[in-house]
């Protein structure tokens, strides 16, 4: 955690989206859910995203991505 960002190191090159889709990838695997509801809302070309995630709220997310914080 930065602020209130998720910090996310990614070893996928920024090209033709493939980082995007290794975030996307990334968030997906780690709640469990399935990559397509997971979307990059804002960022799609640069380095701070926004990414929209369906099926889940704010806390049960964060609890998953920081398990050992009180999200």
């Amino acid at each position: 955690m930065q602020g209130d960002a998720l910090r996310v190191r990614l070893a996928a090159p920024p090209v033709e989206g493939a980082a995007n889709d290794a975030l996307r990838r990334f968030v997906a695997d780690q709640l469990g859910i399935p990559i397509s509801d997971v979307v990059v809302v804002s960022g799609a070309t640069g380095r701070r995203k926004q990414l929209s995630v369906s099926g889940m709220d704010h806390v049960s997310a964060m609890s998953r991505l920081l398990p050992d914080s009180d999200a």
